[in-house]
């Protein structure tokens, strides 16, 4: 699954656009380099998304291509300490 669809459906962020343009604005990287929004997800991936001065890494853990509120939480796991 692409990074920007990823994002989304995991609502790591609101919509897809704006996961692009996250992308596009270098703010997103994955196991360290920064990645595009055609990256290709892959589970043990390790996302970190820059949120002004605040940066959210997370590890996933699955890949669906819908998922509901609650499902969406079960797709990754939030790091702390990095």
């Amino acid at each position: 699954m692409r990074l920007d669809k990823y994002l989304k459906v995991s609502r790591l962020i609101k919509r897809r656009t704006v996961a692009n343009e996250a992308c596009d604005g270098e703010r997103v990287s994955v196991n360290g380099r920064v990645a595009r929004a055609s990256y290709d997800v892959k589970v043990g991936d390790r996302i970190a998304i820059a949120f002004g001065s605040r940066t959210l890494t997370v590890e996933v853990l699955s890949i669906n291509e819908n998922a509901g509120k609650a499902d969406a939480a079960l797709m990754y796991r939030e790091i702390t300490g990095e």
